[in-house]
């Protein structure tokens, strides 16, 4: 016993010394607040002296690497490869006149193609699942607009994969370049998609090939990620047999360390596709022609029906790269016996081939499997529009009353009330956070985000995407939390529940917004809605897998002292399961940040909208900075979360 107390003295004593600090840092935010009225105006929001032009200094540097450097002569030659692949590919698929001349490939073709790949990568279903949503594109009349997106997503991932895997590779190599790496890519994934379009516009222009620059830049930091994680797990013992066998250092990277590493390299490759078909929905606000382009037109007009069918088209597309990519990942490779015939190792190959080949063929003669017009092509706008509109007018006086509750008694109070904040009591208020969770480190990392954001100029923006985000995080927990446990309750249940999740998280963010804007309308209710249904996603499945990672050990214990249900959910799951969920909370903040953002175009008056203005103007140094003030904001809640949850891992056991 008098060792136990020796040994957590120490632990308790620490943890009672933060608290003491983050109460005296709370009690002073408080007063702060409640004294605004005798602040000096340093002290309730940023003095000029404080703002520095941050924007301005990007704008020049961006200037002297255009023009001084010549860096535009470098950025422009690598779009005109870029955009000669682009002619390639949109050639093949939808027969554009461009050079070379070589398409377009028929839509029946294109399906069979897609259905052997699917088979080849996972059995009929998956086949049936690449086929049929060709089929799809092809009846309902979106072939064009569909082959825009995939003729850059064929272009854009490859050339991602094999940056980041150069890139992952070097930072493996390197520990000098990992370390000033790790940084870079912590920011480059918590910046909002916008602000990765800027610079490409000032560099680039608009159009296709500026849309599949900003689609490479942003799906790299995933692969890079992954191939570095790969490398570094792979076992020592397998090394040690590569230098037996005499393998030169080339030799073992190439066909020892990679092909160990095959299942990380190619769960980095799901998510560049992942990422790309993400970032090409939104490059529409770039000039990129597609699906994105199309349903953005739509939903600014409104019309609910098409905007469905485009939403469809982006759904299958995105639940079957998705599907096909993680079938590669875990696929095996297949050894046949020896002697077996060539025609049976190519079983599949040469029953494509064969009806490739055929139905080539018959487009010659029918002209419809070919290519599918606007006329021949089915539409079920109509039927959809009189759903919707049906729908809208029986919940009209639910979603009236919502919306208006919502507006007038939630979130314009909480608006209001974020912006009646002095800033130093919000900044003094983070460091008591910070101080509570991690102490001294913590409290400076949270000043320093937010005292960058003051710094910025653009503290009343931050203020109110940070409102945003708060309630819509509150209530995608309301929700998720709840779900999450329910769904933890069986194997089966949890099974189901996590494969709904898996095929929400595939839809691209744009998605979220058709239902949303069809009940509510344009306005702050509909941004909030999309956050939500955006956010509670990832709440569910840690809530999910953080109760089923309980170690049936403590759960037995529990039982055996008898505990009940619900005592042994609140006594036993939730403490050891509360640091995966927390993973979760934090998952839900990032992506409620990326969503409040491209949810600008709704109209808000967040740092959304600021970034859509710098958009609209090329102002690189603007969107950057708004940009950075997004991704500060996401940052200093991964870093809180991170260090809680490594405390509370320590404290529980679970971690040495």
């Amino acid at each position: 016993m008098t060792a136990t107390a020796t040994n957590t003295t120490p632990l308790a004593t620490g943890a009672d010394a933060r608290m003491r600090v983050a109460q005296v840092l709370l009690a002073s935010a408080l007063l702060l607040a409640a004294g605004k009225g005798l602040l000096p105006q340093v002290l309730i929001r940023p003095p000029d002296w404080l703002v520095w032009p941050f924007a301005d200094w990007i704008n020049a540097f961006f200037a002297f690497l255009r023009d001084d450097l010549g860096l535009i002569h470098v950025t422009r030659a690598f779009a005109d490869g870029v955009e000669w692949l682009l002619d390639v590919t949109a050639n093949l698929l939808y027969g554009k006149n461009r050079w070379p001349r070589i398409g377009p490939i028929p839509w029946t073709v294109i399906a069979i193609t897609a259905a052997a790949i699917g088979y080849y990568l996972n059995g009929w279903r998956l086949a049936l699942l690449a086929g049929l949503t060709f089929v799809w594109v092809a009846v309902m009349g979106q072939w064009e607009w569909t082959m825009e997106t995939l003729s850059v997503i064929l272009v854009a991932a490859p050339v991602s994969v094999l940056l980041g895997l150069l890139t992952g590779t070097l930072a493996w190599k390197s520990p000098t370049f990992r370390k000033i790496l790790n940084p870079l890519l912590n920011v480059a994934q918590s910046l909002p998609h916008f602000a990765y379009m800027i610079p490409v516009v000032v560099f680039i222009g608009v159009g296709p090939k500026a849309g599949a620059i900003v689609t490479i830049i942003f799906s790299v930091p995933p692969m890079i990620r992954m191939t570095l994680l790969g490398l570094q797990k792979v076992p020592p013992e397998v090394i040690e047999a590569g230098h037996m066998a005499g393998a030169t250092r080339w030799q073992l990277l190439r066909h020892v360390r990679l092909p160990t590493a095959r299942s990380d390299l190619l769960v980095g490759v799901n998510q560049v596709i992942m990422q790309c078909l993400a970032m090409v929905v939104l490059a529409s606000f770039i000039g990129m022609p597609g699906l994105g382009q199309k349903l953005l037109q739509l939903l600014q007009g409104l019309k609910i029906g098409r905007s469905i069918e485009i939403g469809i088209t982006i759904v299958l597309l995105a639940v079957m790269l998705d599907r096909c990519s993680k079938a590669w990942a875990t696929k095996q490779p297949e050894h046949l016996e020896k002697g077996t015939s060539w025609l049976i190792r190519h079983r599949i190959l040469v029953i494509w081939a064969s009806l490739a080949t055929l139905f080539w063929a018959l487009s010659l003669v029918f002209p419809l499997l070919h290519e599918i017009g606007r006329r021949e092509a089915f539409s079920l706008s109509d039927p959809l529009d009189a759903i919707m509109d049906w729908i809208i007018v029986t919940l009209d006086p639910i979603t009236q009353w919502l919306r208006w509750f919502l507006i007038v008694w939630v979130l314009i109070p909480l608006r209001d009330g974020m912006l009646w904040l002095p800033f130093s009591a919000v900044l003094v208020f983070l460091m008591a956070v910070g101080w509570a969770v991690g102490g001294r480190r913590s409290a400076l990392i949270c000043l320093a985000y937010f005292g960058l954001i003051a710094m910025s100029g653009w503290w009343d923006r931050a203020m109110i995407t940070v409102y945003t985000v708060t309630f819509a995080v509150f209530l995608a927990t309301l929700i998720g939390f709840p779900l999450g446990i329910w769904g933890s309750r069986s194997e089966g249940r949890a099974r189901a529940v996590l494969l709904v999740c898996d095929t929400l998280q595939t839809f691209p963010s744009f998605i979220y917004l058709i239902p949303v804007i069809m009940l509510f309308g344009v306005n702050d209710v509909a941004v909030v809605g999309a956050v939500v249904l955006f956010a509670a996603v990832p709440l569910i499945r840690y809530t999910i897998e953080g109760l089923r990672g309980v170690p049936e050990a403590q759960i037995e214990a529990a039982n055996m002292s008898g505990a009940s249900r619900k005592q042994t959910l609140w006594s036993v799951r939730l403490p050891l399961a509360l640091p995966t969920i927390m993973v979760g909370v934090n998952q839900s903040v990032m992506f409620s940040l990326f969503m409040v953002i491209i949810a600008a175009f709704i109209g808000t008056q967040d740092l959304g909208q600021e970034m859509q203005r710098a958009l609209s103007s090329s102002d690189v140094g603007k969107g950057l900075v708004l940009g950075l003030a997004v991704a500060f904001m996401g940052l200093m809640v991964d870093h809180l979360v991170t260090v809680w949850a490594r405390r509370r891992r320590k404290a529980l056991g679970l971690e040495a």
